[in-house]
């Protein structure tokens, strides 16, 4: 019988009594290595009261109190790193080098978290009228709540909970049941860095755990990352019931290539962000972009033989370039649109949908496929696959390059390679994308920055992390103050600061 993850609710880790559960596969083997409870809504409920019941006493704890808090979590997170690795490979199938990857990018924000004494000041005005003071102040919302996606297990749900909680929110985490073991430790991390039971919850589940937040009047505040059709639903519900939603969905990330770029740099840089991780990153570049007939034949000509020798491996290999991808039905997914990029025309140039691995020939492998000639018309083009796949579009000109991108559905990334200063420095601001690269295939912001893409991308307008993640888990209070001496009379016009 599998093992059962159950929650993590008031400081402890709880067995569910649901009864229902769905399967953790190891993607390599494609072997069932544990079960993940399905919450009950009454199992829902009970972790919105632990963080009800931590909530006073956690958000009234001064900033540097909270601020030490998330310092020891760093620390315990760091000497924790390849147990979190190793976890996070077993139930995801990225490389252990990548999983090492996914848990930093989640620090660094945890990192800048750390500085919350001072990211959560407020303003002052002396003297903005007659006696009169003006002065605000950034208080923490109450419970909140973050649903996370299986891709990246540790960085997203620290992008969420490391800013939500240092400003003295309490949090529930509600990951994809897919990998659930990696945020299920991060919640005994923070407990065991000092933060009060209850600040820090996790409630595995499925569509029932999440319409319970949704619709739970004491959740104040909803942050999501998953797919474009359900972030909409998140964000439409969510706002309904009279909650801050910020929702971020899929992408189809581009990479503009123009004839003076470097294709030796180009072609390192574009295999890495496209095939690593398999390509289950939302910051993927599944999609090149040559400018000109010259530069698409330059390109292939140096990309497949890369794309032919990619090492495909174990998710515990140290030096393989991509693993296997997260459960069968998604390789299934992913082999489908590449059967329908074929029947639409595409010119397929490496396929890589037989691929299987010996030795874990019942694994969820599939080697890296090139596909020539998509058009803005093909569906397979339209949408996001979320694998190994890189589609070329070919352009004529710089202007089709950018409107491209620019048209596209998603809008969340974005990349040129150029020597040109003045192409990429209009390319940057005319392209219609939420985060551009220049000569930087993932132009993932760090930690101080903001993360957040356009259009089907991004619901909500307040981005993540950096200050407008303490914008989103805040809510600001002003404070207009006199202390007058003798009181004068009644005034019956609004007023004013003359």
């Amino acid at each position: 019988m599998a093992t059962e993850i159950g929650h993590f609710i008031g400081g402890q880790t709880v067995a569910s009594k649901s009864g229902n559960t769905s399967p953790i596969y190891n993607p390599t083997t494609g072997e069932i290595q544990a079960a993940c409870a399905l919450a009950s809504k009454t199992e829902v409920e009970s972790a919105i009261s632990a963080a009800e019941k931590a909530f006073p006493e956690w958000s009234s704890a001064n900033p540097q109190r909270r601020a030490r808090v998330m310092f020891k979590f760093k620390e315990l997170v760091e000497k924790d790193m390849d147990n979190l690795a190793r976890m996070l490979s077993s139930e995801h199938g990225k490389t252990l080098p990548d999983a090492r990857g996914d848990v930093q990018r989640g620090l660094e924000v945890v990192e800048f978290a750390c500085g919350i004494p001072h990211l959560q000041k407020g303003e002052y005005t002396e003297s903005a009228g007659g006696g009169i003071d003006v002065y605000s102040m950034r208080q923490p919302l109450g419970v909140v709540a973050g649903i996370t996606p299986f891709n990246f297990p540790a960085m997203i749900p620290m992008w969420m909970f490391g800013v939500a909680i240092a400003c003295g929110n309490t949090f529930i985490n509600k990951p994809s049941e897919k990998d659930p073991s990696v945020p299920m430790r991060l919640a005994e991390l923070m407990m065991e860095a000092g933060a009060p039971e209850g600040v820090l919850n996790v409630v595995n589940g499925d569509k029932l755990a999440v319409d319970t937040l949704i619709e739970d009047p004491r959740v104040k505040a909803l942050s999501f990352v998953g797919s474009s059709d359900i972030a909409n639903y998140i964000y439409a519900e969510g706002a309904r019931h009279g909650k801050r939603v910020q929702a971020f969905g899929g992408a189809k990330n581009h990479m503009i290539i123009l004839p003076d770029a470097d294709m030796d740099n180009v072609v390192n840089q574009l295999i890495g962000s496209a095939y690593g991780s398999a390509g289950e990153r939302c910051m993927a570049t599944p999609v090149a972009v040559p400018v000109g007939e010259g530069t698409a034949e330059r390109l292939i000509e140096k990309l497949v033989p890369r794309v032919q020798t990619l090492k495909i491996g174990p998710s515990m290999s140290e030096d393989s370039d991509l693993g296997p991808l997260v459960s069968g039905p998604h390789r299934d997914r992913v082999k489908a649109y590449i059967d329908m990029a074929i029947e639409e025309g595409q010119e397929l140039i490496v396929d890589g949908r037989e691929f299987s691995l010996q030795g874990y020939e019942d694994g969820f492998f599939m080697g890296g496929t090139l596909l020539d000639h998509a058009k803005p018309e093909h569906r397979s083009y339209q949408e996001e696959i979320f694998g190994p796949v890189l589609q070329i579009v070919r352009a004529e000109n710089f202007e089709e390059a950018i409107q491209l991108p620019s048209k596209h559905q998603y809008g969340n990334g974005v990349a040129i390679f150029t020597r040109n200063g003045s192409a990429a420095r209009e390319f940057a601001q005319r392209v219609n994308v939420g985060m551009v690269g220049i000569n930087v295939p993932i132009p993932v912001p760090v930690a101080y920055h903001t993360f957040g893409g356009w259009k089907r991308s991004g619901f909500g307008d307040t981005n993540q992390h950096g200050p407008e993640g303490v914008k989103f888990w805040t809510k600001v209070k002003t404070i207009t103050q006199r202390w007058p001496e003798d009181v004068q009379g009644s005034e019956f016009v609004i007023p004013t600061m003359d």
